[in-house]
Parts: C-alpha cells; structure tokens; sequence
C-alpha cells in the first residue's frame, strides 16, 4: 500500500471540521478519483495527503512509514490549478524546472515543452505552458504518487489530454499511484479505478 490515512480530521476553525474522520488508501497503480461538493474538503485532503498540511486527528502511513520520516524529495507530489502560484517568479524556467530534478528530453517533448521557453520568466508564458512545467516538475524519479488537484481544469482540450496522456503513460510504466481530483464526473469515471466521494464520508 502506498498511503493510508486513517481518521484524518481538519478544522479550520475551533468549531468548523472541513474533514471529520475520513478514511482512504491508494495502492501501487491504482487510480482513484476523489470527488464531492464545493467545500467538502477535497483539496484540503490532497494538500494533507501531500504532506502541506498537517491533520487535526488521524494519521498517516506512506509504505507502512510515518510521513514524517520523509527527507529531502518527497515521493508524494502534487499538481494545483493554478500554475502560476506555484512557481517562484523571480526565477526562469529552468531554474524552476530544475529545483528538484532534471528531467530529460523525452518527457519535455511529450508535454509539450519547448526549449525556448526555458529562458522566459514565468510569466511570460501561458497558464497551460506554465502548467506544463508544474507537471514536469512533479513526476520525478523518486515520485510513487501523484496528486492532479483540478490540474487541467483551466486548460483547452488539446493541451489537456498532451498533459493527461503523458501522466498517464508514466503511472503506468512506474505503476504509480494517481489521485485525480475534479468535478468533472466524466474525467473522473473516464480514469478512475475506484472513486472516493467525499460528500458519502463526511455524511456517515
């Protein structure tokens, strides 16, 4: 098993639990789909899962090992919605591309990458050349799970399905686990091979 969390709570006030409870594990290979309303808490659990934030009650296992015997690159990664708080603005494209890795020709070429863009600052590119970047960023040699948060939601059609079907090919080679979370029923459905529902949990 790649993570269990077990229990997990979180509140963002005293008396407000954004996240009571929940229970879920990812295996190695698996996809799940995590969906459910407007503040039930799905991007909170992936930030949680991701090891950003630090649950109220429950714990977490990556491997069967506490989350906080992580050192140096985190095998958990995590793509966001909005590319462009997520990168450091005052550094170009491949300072930001090669923080934690160097990945290679292929995967650029796969997503869409081109080299000149390794020379612009980051915004002077797009949302969806930017996000290209966050992608490849994540999928290190050492990543087992991913976690797309709404990642193509801002996207056209075109650049979405270049950047889904390289992360796709990848958690299959590696077989990786993917968290994939959206509203989108269709792209859930489409990918998953379980889904979790937030809403049906937290309603238990």
């Amino acid at each position: 098993m790649l993570v269990d969390a077990k229990h997990i709570g979180y509140r963002y006030r005293k008396d407000r639990w954004v996240l009571k409870d929940v229970s879920m594990h990812v295996e190695e290979g698996e996809i799940v789909g995590l969906v459910g309303p407007s503040g039930y808490g799905k991007t909170t659990l992936g930030r949680i899962l991701a090891g950003y934030l630090q649950p109220h009650e429950g714990q977490l296992t990556f491997q069967g090992k506490p989350y906080q015997q992580f050192q140096g690159y985190h095998p958990i990664q995590i793509v966001l919605q909005h590319p462009e708080k997520a990168v450091n603005p005052r550094w170009k494209m491949k300072e930001i591309l090669t923080e934690g890795w160097s990945p290679n020709q292929e995967l650029l070429t796969s997503l869409g990458i081109e080299e000149e863009w390794l020379s612009r600052w980051p915004n002077e590119l797009s949302g969806g050349e930017l996000q290209r970047f966050c992608v490849a960023r994540a999928l290190g040699p050492q990543t087992k799970l991913l976690i797309a948060d709404e990642m193509t939601t801002m996207l056209d059609a075109v650049t979405q399905a270049q950047i889904w079907h390289t992360v796709l090919d990848i958690v299959k080679q590696r077989k990786m686990g993917l968290i994939v979370i959206s509203h989108d029923k269709h792209l859930i459905n489409r990918m998953s091979t379980r889904v979790v529902d937030l809403q049906k949990i937290n309603q238990a």
